[in-house]
């Protein structure tokens, strides 16, 4: 089959590459993955069936203060099918208990009502008592510890004096931690932002166990877990989800034993050998994960493991949001030599790392391997000042890396989904 689809903001773009000398797509197992139960069906058994720990309704008898840590707008999380069997339990076991679900924003801009009623429905968002995480709210922050990395470990207040913290998320292969979920609840989502920038340091980022799909020595990842740990993250419920952004599997218990499972159960479906290619056409797998370039770089992860140095990368991401990081833009659209960029980015020192810089560093890797032309609703203004290429359709982007090579024979591999796979050599 030679016409792919890929997602791209809301909808989907389709290409015919019969006439192109075509590698073929990289997809993972997950999308023809078909889950034997309904999503909800799946997270409830998850949830009767915890993995290294007590039921949820049995944690939270005699606790009083329950934290529920949930994802923000930019993670396709079904929360819809996640929190309210977490809240079913929560009172089966303790009826009165005070629940604050708290929006794990990392240091994303804030998530609005209506983006929490997409996310929740309008009945919980009206019923439940609802607090946003600001990384940058120095007075509702908590010193809590150090990080293995040697950063201040400080968490959302919030977070910090609850009588029992859980979390929901979903599990995903992720470009320098190795996967999504978990942990990450905690950090980078409700942590400070000075603990954040020690956690994304330049040096773990540049750790070659920084990478998709590796959790074993990954200091990233470590830090992380401590992070968890160190808050009392009791418990989580994960999922992974197929491309229709719909649960297939579930876990839940241990932040770290549950994590594991849900890890292995993904990484059985995600690994992809690569096909290199002259060109390589990847996506974010649509909204919510495509609304601006900062999420985008991610997908561009997969393509920068099959594409042959000195190639182009063609980016499928609406990125209606813009840039999505004002630190990103300025440090990038402002040096013309990214080899200056980068060198700058390695001279400092864990506890020296500016915002953003983790998504800075990652993009100009992927640039100084590869041409990106970008394929977008944002300003071609901005595209260029971050020293891509913009263009609008996938023929006009194909056309214009025939060019940029010089060959009009390039050979093209497409990953429909650049988040959705672990691109091993």
């Amino acid at each position: 089959m030679s016409v792919v689809s890929f997602p791209y903001g809301k909808q989907r773009l389709e290409y015919d590459f019969s006439g192109e000398v075509f590698n073929g797509t990289l997809v993972s197992k997950l999308h023809g993955y078909k889950a034997a139960k309904a999503p909800i069906e799946l997270v409830r058994e998850a949830m009767e069936n915890p993995i290294g720990s007590p039921r949820l309704c049995e944690l939270a008898k005699g606790k009083k203060n329950i934290v529920i840590i949930a994802s923000d707008h930019t993670r396709p999380v079904p929360s819809k099918v996640i929190i309210p069997p977490m809240l079913e339990e929560i009172r089966e076991g303790n009826p009165d208990a005070n629940i604050t679900i708290l929006i794990a924003t990392g240091c994303h801009r804030e998530t609005t009502r209506e983006e929490l009623i997409s996310k929740f429905g309008e009945e919980i968002v009206e019923r439940e008592n609802i607090a946003i995480h600001y990384c940058t709210d120095a007075e509702n922050m908590v010193r809590i510890g150090t990080l293995p990395s040697g950063g201040e470990l400080s968490i959302n207040r919030i977070a910090h004096e609850a009588d029992l913290l859980v979390a929901e998320g979903f599990i995903e292969p992720h470009f320098f931690a190795g996967f999504s979920g978990g942990r990450k609840s905690v950090l980078p989502g409700i942590a400070a932002r000075q603990t954040v920038l020690a956690n994304h340091c330049s040096e773990f980022i540049a750790h070659e166990r920084a990478r998709t799909g590796i959790i074993e020595g990954n200091p990233i990842h470590a830090d992380m877990l401590h992070a968890a740990k160190t808050a009392r993250l009791a418990y989580i419920v994960n999922v992974v989800i197929d491309e229709n952004k719909e649960a297939i599997y579930a876990v839940a218990g241990d932040v770290e034993k549950a994590h594991a499972k849900g890890c292995e159960f993904l990484s059985g479906l995600c690994r992809v050998e690569p096909r290199e290619a002259d060109i390589v056409i990847t996506t974010n797998g649509g909204y919510p994960l495509d609304q601006n370039i900062y999420q985008a770089v991610k997908g561009m992860t997969a393509a920068e493991a099959t594409v042959r140095d000195g190639g182009v990368i063609i980016m499928l991401a609406s990125s209606t949001d813009g840039h999505g990081g004002e630190d990103l833009y300025r440090r990038i659209s402002g040096e013309s030599d990214l080899n200056k960029t980068m060198s700058l980015f390695l001279s400092r020192g864990r506890n020296e790392t500016e915002p953003d810089q983790w998504q800075s560093q990652i993009l100009v890797r992927i640039l100084l391997k590869a041409t990106v032309i970008y394929v977008s609703e944002a300003p071609d203004e901005m595209i260029k000042a971050m020293h891509m290429i913009p263009e609008h359709s996938i023929d006009a982007a194909i056309k214009r890396a025939k060019e940029i090579l010089g060959k009009p024979d390039a050979s093209i591999t497409a990953i429909p989904d650049g988040i959705s796979v672990m691109v091993v050599k």
